[in-house]
């Protein structure tokens, strides 16, 4: 079976749709798809519930959509550094499930795994615990987190073969392959395609089992995260 696609807006197409639920890779603005979420903007499509560890910067990632009104609802565990987040958000335009990280990581490789659900003592005690089934193991109360399984990931990778094994770079390695492996349908742009076999086993960090449609991005933005310092009085 053929994975590769021309564009991103090839792979998306047939694919997407409004009210979909739809994973997202990508932490801070490392390891982000942003060609297939450039193209999924293009598409109109609304009402989105997008699961992502973050929701983006303001005009960069998942910013894009929010900044159309393309996304209903957030699953997310970070959302700082989004002013239009921000403001949707208390304005009472935008739904957020706040989702612990470790919780969130979880709540998608259960998804994968056909796991539909785990019992952990994150959050017990708090919001994120109401309304969810709690239960006692060993004299310790523990929350029951159901799993996430995504109509679509959309994930980004280094390396793929034409087979879809998918090769990580260093720190993009972190939610993508659990987003890949959640979702019923999985879109991965990567910045290489090599013949099948031209990987080794050991190399190849996620099986194509998981990926369905491929496509190239070869010169990707690769925005960096920047540290500011605020002088110190009298310093």
């Amino acid at each position: 079976m053929n994975k590769i696609f021309p564009s991103a807006a090839a792979a998306l197409e047939g694919v997407v749709r409004d009210g979909q639920l739809m994973a997202v890779g990508g932490f801070g603005l490392c390891g982000i798809p942003e060609a297939l979420i450039e193209a999924l903007k293009d598409t109109a499509v609304k009402n989105l519930t997008v699961i992502s560890n973050n929701a983006g910067v303001d005009g960069f990632g998942l910013g894009k959509l929010l900044e159309t009104r393309q996304i209903k609802k957030m699953i997310s565990s970070y959302v700082g550094e989004n002013k239009e987040f921000e403001r949707q958000y208390l304005a009472g335009e935008l739904e957020l499930e706040f989702t612990p990280q470790g919780t969130l990581a979880e709540k998608l490789r259960a998804g994968g795994a056909g796991i539909p659900a785990f019992f952990t003592k994150t959050g017990v005690g708090t919001i994120v615990a109401e309304g969810k089934e709690l239960r006692e193991f060993d004299g310790e109360t523990y929350v029951m987190e159901r799993s996430l399984v995504p109509e679509v990931s959309l994930v980004k990778a280094h390396v793929a073969d034409k087979s879809g094994n998918l090769q990580f770079r260093y720190t993009a390695r972190n939610f993508n392959p659990a987003v890949a492996m959640a979702g019923k349908l999985c879109i991965v742009e990567v910045e290489h395609i090599v013949e099948t076999g031209a990987l080794l086993p050991d190399q190849i960090h996620l099986p194509g089992i998981y990926v369905h449609r491929i496509v190239l991005n070869a010169h990707p933005e690769k925005r960096i995260e920047k540290r500011t310092l605020s002088e110190k009085a009298g310093a």
